[in-house]
């Protein structure tokens, strides 16, 4: 097992991470309040892994509630939400009681939220159960529901007192999640570790093949970039907005195509593809580079063309972004791999340019 700190003075927490640590007690009971604990999860992860934690709990002598919502980006809404006040409420959990999210970013970004706004903030702790949720989504603090006007607009910045990375989890994971988790991956060598990049390119298949020393580099890495983020800029008012590359048009296209269509890290995948063809219409990066993106996706079996809504109708969506400011559209572009920039220099003909280029 290997640990990480996310460095946020007295919300500070740790993300452990390594194989078969979703049976380790001790590493919850520090995190726990009180003997009572509620497990947010889905209909497809409580099968495999709801008992395990269940009476990792129980070995403490800790009650758990489940709470086992339906699956999918489809039900992340208000309507789920709900449910999982009501459960709190016909439970009487108290603002002690401690919430745990197990599942995938769905799960996690909705037990986030709940537990941000129950009693005005309950204890929070995220098992990840997916690749994109290990290596992104469980560490930083954000939480939320999607809106049919745009993904992620509802919600809260709010932080988990632990994160538990079992890579044993991502076993049972489907090739196809497994896939759009390495979007995620792919996107901190591009950002900020172009040596990680280097690596990614020769580890590739070691990945799709769920090659344990592998996947656990990959998810320790890409957390250390995060936490690192993370800590400098919580609230996402700098740097941390270039964690979103390829999420301005990924958003647009998991809303526009209807949420759950298309997974998050294949409209990732795509948008970052935007991102590279806008980068280099604006003489920032090189067709190589450009080249060597696109390969990587491909090798990840990830889409590289964007759905056909319409140049326009993709703008339209944008400017739900949370990326706007002052009316005016910030996109993550790269300077070179390894080095991303906040951009609002494209023009709106640039932009649609790029958007009919990727698109098929």
């Amino acid at each position: 097992m290997q640990t990480l700190k996310v460095s946020l003075a007295e919300r500070s927490y740790p993300i452990h991470i390594g194989a078969d640590i979703l049976t380790r007690s001790d590493l919850l009971l520090p995190h726990l309040k009180q003997k009572k604990a509620v497990v947010v999860t889905n209909v497809t992860v409580a099968p495999l892994y709801l008992d395990r934690l269940m009476e990792t709990l129980a070995n403490i002598d800790v009650s758990a509630l489940p709470i086992i919502l339906q699956d999918g980006e489809s039900h992340k809404n208000w309507e789920t939400l709900n449910l999982i006040f009501d459960a709190l409420l016909d439970s009487h959990c108290e603002r002690s009681t401690t919430l745990i999210a197990l599942g995938g970013g769905v799960i996690g970004d909705m037990g986030g939220f709940a537990a941000s706004c129950y009693q005005r903030g309950m204890p929070f702790i995220q098992i990840p159960t997916t690749l994109l949720s290990q290596v992104d989504s469980s560490v930083g603090g954000k939480t939320a529901i999607n809106h049919p006007l745009g993904k992620n607009m509802i919600g809260a910045f709010y932080q988990p007192k632990l994160v538990l990375a079992d890579i044993s989890t991502l076993d049972t994971l489907a090739d196809r999640e497994l896939r759009a988790g390495l979007a995620e991956v792919i996107k901190y060598g591009l950002i900020r570790d172009s040596d990680f990049f280097d690596w990614l390119e020769i580890n590739i298949e070691a990945l799709l093949k769920r090659d344990r020393e592998a996947l656990a580099y990959a998810v320790y890495r890409s957390c250390a970039n995060k936490a690192e983020v993370v800590a400098a800029d919580e609230r996402e008012t700098g740097e941390r907005a270039l964690l979103n590359l390829g999420h301005t048009f990924g958003h647009a296209i998991e809303t526009g195509m209807g949420y759950g269509e298309w997974l998050h890290g294949e409209a990732v995948s795509a948008g970052t593809l935007i991102a590279m063809d806008l980068s280099q219409r604006l003489g920032m990066v090189t067709v190589d580079e450009v080249f060597r993106v696109k390969n990587i996706f491909t090798r990840a079996g990830l889409p590289i063309s964007a759905p056909g809504l319409g140049a326009e109708r993709y703008l339209e969506l944008m400017r739900h972004d949370k990326k706007v400011q002052d009316g005016k559209l910030r996109l993550v572009l790269l300077e070179k791999i390894g080095k991303a920039v906040i951009s609002d220099a494209a023009s709106e003909k640039e932009i649609l340019a790029s958007i009919n280029a990727v698109c098929t």
